[in-house]
């Protein structure tokens, strides 16, 4: 990031671990074993934002091994993939007895006094200097990590106390009217998420189609229905070759638990509709290749995303994963907050899926494919989802068994096509004024980085302020500053 043209005469470029110590000891000794300090799991510190939550304490002797330990003013930074380019930052306070302890994956930065900590903190958060950090990290134990030499090495660039203080003050006065604007943008993205699932919800207890189905005459009954999923299925499972396994139904106890539902539907368990499930290839991923594998990454949304795609090379029989236009895809294994993903695939161009993922192979003159994959998107699946799935270490897991016994609301194939279109009616102006929400987003976040390059150029501020700053009775060059700190330190050491 240095660029000695881009610094005013009276700045200097100082690496930092010139003007703070990087992951030093705890100042303090002879503490007792009970004293209670703060606990910072990375979970609790937030991105770009330097907001962190202090909701947890431990004593002294259950954290002083094995954990990172900080002070009141310490700046932490995390040094791992992909928490340091989410730009999880923190300049600490009001730790329990001034001490806390963390997360070994954060570096931490303890300033001289002539550094305005707020300074380096805004340095530290710009997407600029976590580029550059992540181009400079190194694996360690199969993870990428930003390494303490770049992180003591890494030159910032020094304005003088007073303007560091103005800098501070213009960044968090222009920050604060930008971050109303963000809330606000935000606000409507989460009012957009509850619109989404009350056209769901209104969709799957027959709302959306009342009017449409009180024209009908010849829909057929619940019995008919069943009837028909019967022959159905058996006539596609003959077709395929395939010998089906019994589902068993939902028993009248499940069907208690379940909403009430309109005349001529049916709640069924999702196996009972399709000719069963099947997981993705375990063929090894590359970055080219001939054939796109889609991975659970490229889940979003109820839709596939085409970008950061992996391929395969495999020359071994990968027909059997060759996706086909309507097939809706599961996400299996992940956060517990992110498995149970759905996407459909439209045929955008030839791929297989992978491990991570299920096909449903759902029998299409019973199942729209839409219908399905709004379904397993709504409320109700979800909660149902997180009731059947198993958890581990940072991960769920929903297998194939328990995704074919989902209660599913079925009806006929010609309300299930009139409710997808009566769902993506509404949900088009949805997607429509969420792009234009996510638009101005990027467009905030791009002027609060534009804003911070001119912070660190020293084109913030005015003229007029400038001369505030140059009138400030500790005012001095940078260079005179950064001699300052050096001499100090010097001195510190011949002492010790």
């Amino acid at each position: 990031m240095k660029n000695k043209n881009t610094i005013p005469s009276n700045w200097v470029w100082a690496m930092h671990e010139e003007i703070a110590a990087i992951n030093p000891k705890l100042p303090y000794h002879n503490l007792s074993e009970e004293s209670e300090v703060s606990f910072l799991p990375m979970a609790c510190v937030d991105e770009v934002s330097g907001n962190y939550h202090l909701q947890n304490t431990r004593k002294y002797c259950e954290v002083k091994k094995g954990h990172t330990s900080f002070i009141d003013g310490d700046i932490i930074f995390a040094k791992i993939t992909p928490c340091m380019e989410n730009g999880k930052v923190a300049v600490l306070d009001n730790l329990v007895n001034g001490i806390g302890y963390g997360s070994t994956e954060f570096h931490f930065s303890r300033s001289h006094n002539f550094i305005e900590k707020k300074y380096l903190f805004y340095y530290f958060v710009q997407t600029a200097f976590r580029k550059d950090a992540q181009s400079n990290m190194t694996r360690s134990a199969g993870q990428l990590r930003v390494p303490t030499i770049f992180f003591k090495s890494v030159l910032i660039p020094i304005a003088p106390l007073p303007e560091q203080r103005a800098i501070v003050a213009k960044l968090e006065q222009l920050f604060s009217e930008l971050d109303n604007g963000v809330a606000c943008l935000k606000k409507g993205q989460e009012q957009l998420k509850v619109y989404r699932q009350a056209v769901l919800k209104q969709a799957f207890e027959g709302e959306l189609t009342k009017a449409w189905r009180e024209q009908q005459t010849s829909l057929p009954s619940a019995q008919e229905l069943l009837e028909t999923i019967k022959a159905e299925r058996a006539q596609a499972a003959r077709l395929q070759g395939k010998k089906l396994k019994p589902i068993i139904p939902l028993t009248q106890a499940e069907l208690d638990d379940l909403p009430e539902i309109k005349e001529g539907w049916k709640w069924l368990k999702l196996g009972e509709l399709t000719l069963g499930v099947e997981y993705g290839t375990s063929t090894k991923s590359l970055d080219n290749g001939d054939v796109p594998v889609i991975r659970m990454g490229n889940i979003q949304q109820g839709r596939i995303e085409w970008s950061n795609l992996a391929y395969t090379n495999d020359k071994t029989d990968i027909s059997k994963y060759r996706l086909t236009k309507g097939d809706v895809l599961f996400n299996r294994t992940n956060s517990p907050e992110l498995v149970g993903k759905t996407a459909i695939y439209n045929g955008e161009m030839p791929a297989i899926f992978a491990g991570y993922l299920i096909r449903i192979n759902q029998i299409t003159v019973l199942l729209d494919y839409k219908y399905l994959n709004f379904w397993l998107n709504s409320h109700p699946a979800k909660v149902y989802g997180n009731s059947v799935k198993t958890d581990g270490v940072n991960q769920s897991n929903i297998n194939g068994e328990k995704l074919k016994s989902y209660p599913f609301p079925f009806c006929s194939p010609q309300e299930q096509s009139q409710i997808v279109q009566e769902i993506e009616t509404r949900l088009s102006v949805c997607d429509n004024i969420e792009s234009t929400i996510s638009e101005s987003l990027e467009k905030a976040e791009a002027l609060r980085q534009s804003i911070l390059k001119k912070a660190f150029e020293g084109k913030l501020l005015s003229e007029e302020e400038l001369q505030i700053t140059r009138n400030a009775p500790d005012w001095e060059p940078a260079e005179k500053l950064l001699e300052r700190i050096r001499t100090e330190k010097r001195t510190a050491r011949k002492k010790h």
